[in-house]
């Protein structure tokens, strides 16, 4: 077991242990309030992550897809009266279903044209909660959404045991992303990144492969979104708004696309410095948006790339300076 190796255990295991203490040392409700929202736009900044950042298709339509798993969420347990487990397991069913029948279509196009086609998908799913009333409330949006359902002894009725049950399915969301990103498929998913062609000739199937990334995608945006619904008991449509995958994108490139620590760094400072900057919420791309233009051109893997990047360099530049050292030795016995 190497020495980096347990550097990197220690550090996500501090890291893990100051979430789960975090409630208990600190009194500021608003705070917490704030952290789950963020544990939340992490899950979902995931989902955009393995079919943008492994897979190299940039889906606009996330926030739709967010939305779809809340207003689902919403209506089985609201309007029909199903149990909180059951309307979130058939919430993730439906969202996969939807997810296969639009991306069975969507991944005929490739590049720019299926981000435009994913665009137009948002918009349509953002169209349908705003104008279908009878459903989704419409404009005036979906009240009423009840907090998850006990589980034994469990239950989830106040704000800090909500903390919990979303950190607990953010850190599910890692560990299955790690374990995706890991195994033969997730090296499937990055030689269909690097070279479409060149995968296809190594008997990787791209169709039903990017077919699983795209479905697995929306799963996890379907996930955040049930989460979000029971946890603030009221949704709008403004939450399926192409301002809101927007965000998602910003978070993902400002954190790393295409790393597993990407997501939760960009999403983590990037909601950070929003609440330390309020005041000029309604201007925030202007702050953002030249980070981001200086980001994508001086380092377009982002904060967590430019780390891997800076300690592969360090690691190479020492591995040279031995083997120069080495060879003067073997130079000065000779």
């Amino acid at each position: 077991m190497s020495i980096p190796f347990l550097n990197k255990k220690v550090a996500l295991s501090g890291l893990l242990l100051l979430a789960v203490i975090f409630p208990l040392v600190s009194s500021n409700a608003y705070m917490i309030r704030i952290l789950i929202l963020t544990f939340i736009w992490t899950i979902v900044v995931y989902g955009l992550n393995l079919l943008a950042g492994y897979t190299g298709y940039l889906s606009l339509a996330h926030a739709g897809f967010f939305a779809l798993g809340a207003y689902t969420l919403a209506v089985l347990t609201v309007t029909y009266g199903i149990s909180y487990w059951v309307a979130f397991v058939l919430t993730l069913i439906f969202t996969a279903l939807v997810g296969t029948l639009i991306g069975m279509i969507a991944l005929r196009t490739k590049e720019h044209f299926f981000a435009i086609y994913t665009l137009c998908v948002g918009y349509i799913i953002y169209l349908i909660i705003y104008n279908w009333d009878s459903v989704t409330g419409g404009v005036r949006g979906f009240l009423g959404i009840p907090t998850p359902g006990a589980i034994g002894p469990l239950e989830f009725n106040s704000q800090i045991s909500n903390y919990y049950l979303v950190l607990f399915f953010l850190v599910l969301t890692i560990v299955v992303m790690y374990n995706i990103v890991h195994s033969l498929q997730g090296r499937s998913f990055i030689a269909i990144r690097n070279s479409e062609e060149l995968a296809k000739t190594i008997g990787i199937s791209t169709t039903s492969n990017k077919l699983l990334a795209f479905i697995l995608s929306t799963v996890f945006a379907g996930l955040a979104g049930s989460l979000f619904a029971s946890f603030t008991r009221f949704i709008g449509p403004e939450i399926s708004n192409i301002t809101m995958t927007f965000d998602f994108l910003v978070y993902l490139l400002i954190g790393g696309i295409g790393t597993l620590s990407g997501p939760v760094i960009g999403t983590f400072i990037i909601v950070w410095i929003s609440q330390e900057l309020q005041f000029l919420q309604d201007y925030r791309m202007l702050v953002f948006g030249p980070i981001l233009v200086l980001l994508i051109i001086f380092d377009p893997r982002g904060i967590s790339g430019f780390v891997i990047d800076w300690n592969l360099k360090r690691k190479s530049k020492k591995q040279s300076q031995s083997n120069e050292i080495h060879r003067e030795q073997k130079v000065e016995e000779g």
